[in-house]
């Protein structure tokens, strides 16, 4: 049995029994379900989910205000299930920290796909690993691989699974420089297929946490076109 705590927020009850069914079938018995999002976010905050799959269009407020509310509190993955597919509306969800965006209609074998994916990246693989001290300082902030924590002078700070997930590659290969779309094929783990703006969006985010002035960046710097390099300041000097 998998114990993975998951929490799934939809206000169709169908498409809530109907994930909760293939995800019992797959192990995963500890499932706690919301028809709101005020009952989302209170649920994120009792239950500590591990993984959150959320619905954008639900009857008291929008996804994307129950994400961003649930990100105060928690760094678990949140995945979008959502009949809404443009451009516009998966930008603003990754921007406001989600993790993944799965469009209706959905086969639910593929939502459990992406689940496991995501729990990968974010939990230790083997007591092994968990046993090894991974923390990257880089003066003004420092990063704890397996506590999944970001701290910035001194202050633990929220950080969404996929910008922990970047902001660690990046860490684990300081001042060598990184093309858009070979970040997102490490963070997403699938091509880009030319989405560059997925990848904008999370550099942008990471420097508003990490830098004094994110418009002058010193740590997360632009190559111009070339892509993306994390230097210390004394690396670059």
């Amino acid at each position: 049995m998998n114990a993975t705590r998951v929490l799934l927020v939809d206000d169709e009850q169908a498409i809530l029994d109907m994930i909760s069914i293939v995800l019992r079938k797959e192990g995963f018995e500890n499932i706690q379900t919301a028809t709101t999002g005020t009952m989302g976010i209170y649920k994120c905050s009792t239950f500590d989910p591990e993984i959150i799959i959320l619905d954008v269009m639900l009857p008291d407020m929008e996804g994307f205000e129950v994400c961003r509310q649930c990100r105060e509190i928690s760094q678990a993955p949140i995945l979008f299930l959502t009949a809404r597919s443009t451009d516009l509306d998966k930008l603003m969800g990754f921007g406001i920290g989600g993790d993944d965006y799965i469009t209706k209609p959905f086969n639910p074998l593929e939502v459990v796909a992406r689940m496991k994916a995501n729990l990968r990246r974010v939990q230790p693989h083997d007591k092994e690993a968990s046993n090894q001290k991974r923390v990257y300082d880089f003066g003004r902030f420092t990063l704890d691989e397996l506590s999944g924590e970001l701290t910035v002078n001194g202050v633990k700070v929220n950080c969404p699974a996929r910008e922990f997930q970047m902001l660690l590659f990046l860490c684990k290969h300081p001042n060598r420089i990184f093309s858009r779309s070979q970040l997102f094929e490490q963070v997403w783990g699938e091509a880009s297929l030319g989405d560059d703006n997925t990848v904008m969006v999370h550099i942008r985010r990471l420097r508003e946490k990490i830098e004094c002035d994110p418009g002058q960046p010193s740590y997360l710097i632009t190559i111009r076109g070339l892509g993306y390099k994390l230097v210390s300041p004394q690396m670059e000097d």
